[in-house]
Protein backbone atom coordinates (compact mmCIF):
# COMPACT_ATOMS: atom_id res chain seq x y z
CA UNK A 1 0.00 0.00 0.00
CA UNK A 2 2.86 2.39 0.79
CA UNK A 3 4.30 1.98 -2.73
CA UNK A 4 0.94 2.92 -4.18
CA UNK A 5 1.01 6.24 -2.35
CA UNK A 6 4.72 6.97 -2.46
CA UNK A 7 6.14 5.26 -5.55
CA UNK A 8 6.17 7.20 -8.79
CA UNK A 9 4.10 10.16 -9.89
CA UNK A 10 3.70 11.95 -13.20
CA UNK A 11 3.81 15.74 -13.38
CA UNK A 12 2.55 17.36 -16.58
CA UNK A 13 4.12 20.50 -18.02
CA UNK A 14 2.62 23.27 -20.11
CA UNK A 15 3.56 21.35 -23.27
CA UNK A 16 1.31 18.45 -22.22
CA UNK A 17 4.30 16.16 -21.71
CA UNK A 18 4.22 14.11 -18.51
CA UNK A 19 7.44 13.47 -16.59
CA UNK A 20 7.61 10.52 -14.19
CA UNK A 21 9.19 11.39 -10.84
CA UNK A 22 10.27 9.15 -7.98
CA UNK A 23 9.14 10.06 -4.46
CA UNK A 24 12.13 10.70 -2.16
CA UNK A 25 10.90 10.53 1.44
CA UNK A 26 14.31 10.02 3.06
CA UNK A 27 17.80 11.39 2.51
CA UNK A 28 18.95 7.98 1.28
CA UNK A 29 16.30 7.93 -1.44
CA UNK A 30 17.68 11.12 -3.06
CA UNK A 31 20.03 10.13 -5.93
CA UNK A 32 23.73 10.60 -5.21
CA UNK A 33 25.87 12.64 -7.65
CA UNK A 34 23.08 12.92 -10.18
CA UNK A 35 21.57 16.00 -11.78
CA UNK A 36 17.88 16.43 -12.27
CA UNK A 37 14.60 18.13 -11.48
CA UNK A 38 12.84 18.15 -8.12
CA UNK A 39 9.36 19.08 -6.91
CA UNK A 40 8.30 19.94 -3.36
CA UNK A 41 4.87 18.38 -2.91
CA UNK A 42 1.93 18.74 -0.53
CA UNK A 43 -0.23 15.64 -0.24
CA UNK A 44 -3.86 15.93 0.82
CA UNK A 45 -6.07 13.02 1.84
CA UNK A 46 -3.56 10.52 0.45
CA UNK A 47 -4.38 11.04 -3.23
CA UNK A 48 -4.37 14.75 -4.03
CA UNK A 49 -0.93 16.18 -4.79
CA UNK A 50 -0.02 19.85 -5.20
CA UNK A 51 3.34 21.03 -6.53
CA UNK A 52 4.66 23.81 -4.29
CA UNK A 53 8.09 24.35 -5.86
CA UNK A 54 9.93 23.11 -8.97
CA UNK A 55 13.70 23.37 -9.28
CA UNK A 56 16.72 21.88 -11.03
CA UNK A 57 20.14 20.89 -9.77
CA UNK A 58 23.41 19.54 -11.09
CA UNK A 59 23.64 17.47 -7.88
CA UNK A 60 20.23 16.56 -6.45
CA UNK A 61 21.43 15.35 -3.06
CA UNK A 62 23.66 18.36 -2.46
CA UNK A 63 20.91 20.78 -3.46
CA UNK A 64 17.99 19.17 -1.62
CA UNK A 65 19.64 18.51 1.73
CA UNK A 66 20.16 22.21 2.45
CA UNK A 67 17.49 23.81 0.27
CA UNK A 68 16.45 27.27 1.45
CA UNK A 69 12.80 26.87 0.39
CA UNK A 70 12.17 23.48 2.02
CA UNK A 71 11.55 25.06 5.43
CA UNK A 72 8.91 27.42 4.04
CA UNK A 73 7.35 24.66 1.95
CA UNK A 74 7.22 22.28 4.91
CA UNK A 75 6.43 24.65 7.77
CA UNK A 76 4.09 27.16 6.10
CA UNK A 77 2.56 25.25 3.21
CA UNK A 78 2.57 21.69 4.54
CA UNK A 79 4.96 20.01 2.08
CA UNK A 80 5.11 16.30 2.80
CA UNK A 81 7.55 14.96 0.24
CA UNK A 82 10.06 15.64 -2.52
CA UNK A 83 9.82 14.14 -5.98
CA UNK A 84 12.98 13.74 -8.06
CA UNK A 85 13.70 13.02 -11.72
CA UNK A 86 17.19 12.28 -12.99
CA UNK A 87 18.07 14.35 -16.05
CA UNK A 88 21.53 14.10 -17.57
CA UNK A 89 22.21 17.44 -19.26
CA UNK A 90 21.81 21.05 -18.14
CA UNK A 91 19.91 21.95 -21.33
CA UNK A 92 17.36 19.20 -20.72
CA UNK A 93 17.00 20.21 -17.05
CA UNK A 94 16.38 23.83 -18.03
CA UNK A 95 13.72 22.92 -20.62
CA UNK A 96 11.91 20.49 -18.31
CA UNK A 97 12.00 22.93 -15.38
CA UNK A 98 10.54 25.72 -17.56
CA UNK A 99 7.83 23.40 -18.89
CA UNK A 100 6.83 22.26 -15.40
CA UNK A 101 6.85 25.75 -13.84
CA UNK A 102 4.65 27.07 -16.64
CA UNK A 103 2.30 24.09 -16.41
CA UNK A 104 2.06 23.63 -12.63
CA UNK A 105 2.41 27.28 -11.51
CA UNK A 106 3.86 26.33 -8.09
CA UNK A 107 3.28 28.81 -5.24
CA UNK A 108 6.93 29.08 -4.20
CA UNK A 109 8.40 29.71 -7.64
CA UNK A 110 8.77 33.50 -7.52
CA UNK A 111 9.58 33.94 -11.20
CA UNK A 112 7.63 32.81 -14.20
CA UNK A 113 9.91 31.32 -16.82
CA UNK A 114 10.02 33.46 -19.99
CA UNK A 115 9.70 31.85 -23.40
CA UNK A 116 11.80 34.61 -24.94
CA UNK A 117 13.40 37.93 -24.02
CA UNK A 118 10.15 39.80 -24.77
CA UNK A 119 7.74 37.39 -23.05
CA UNK A 120 5.51 39.24 -20.59
CA UNK A 121 4.32 37.33 -17.51
CA UNK A 122 0.72 36.09 -17.37
CA UNK A 123 -0.35 37.45 -13.98
CA UNK A 124 -1.37 41.14 -13.76
CA UNK A 125 1.02 42.08 -10.92
CA UNK A 126 4.06 40.41 -12.51
CA UNK A 127 3.08 41.84 -15.90
CA UNK A 128 2.95 45.37 -14.39
CA UNK A 129 6.42 45.15 -12.83
CA UNK A 130 7.81 43.49 -15.98
CA UNK A 131 6.52 46.49 -17.96
CA UNK A 132 8.01 48.97 -15.46
CA UNK A 133 11.41 47.25 -15.68
CA UNK A 134 11.15 47.09 -19.48
CA UNK A 135 10.34 50.84 -19.65
CA UNK A 136 13.27 51.74 -17.40
CA UNK A 137 15.61 49.53 -19.44
CA UNK A 138 14.43 51.15 -22.67
CA UNK A 139 14.83 54.64 -21.22
CA UNK A 140 18.34 53.91 -19.95
CA UNK A 141 19.19 52.27 -23.27
CA UNK A 142 18.04 55.36 -25.16
CA UNK A 143 20.50 57.43 -23.13
CA UNK A 144 23.39 55.34 -24.45
CA UNK A 145 22.02 54.94 -27.99
CA UNK A 146 20.54 51.41 -27.85
CA UNK A 147 17.36 50.44 -29.67
CA UNK A 148 14.35 49.90 -27.38
CA UNK A 149 13.15 46.35 -26.87
CA UNK A 150 9.74 45.71 -28.36
CA UNK A 151 6.84 44.02 -26.64
CA UNK A 152 5.32 40.81 -27.93
CA UNK A 153 2.48 41.03 -30.40
CA UNK A 154 -0.73 41.29 -28.42
CA UNK A 155 0.91 43.14 -25.53
CA UNK A 156 0.46 46.61 -27.11
CA UNK A 157 -2.09 47.47 -24.40
CA UNK A 158 0.80 47.57 -21.93
CA UNK A 159 2.44 50.61 -23.52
Amino acid sequence: MLLFFYGRHGWTGESGRTYTFKCALTKRSIPDDSGGIYVFVRRRFGFFLEALYVGKAANLRGRLLGHEKWGKAWWLLGATERHVLRVATEDERRLIEEDLIRGLKPKLNDVQMPRSENDAPNTPELRHWWQVRRSITNWLGSLVGRKPRSLQVGDSHLR
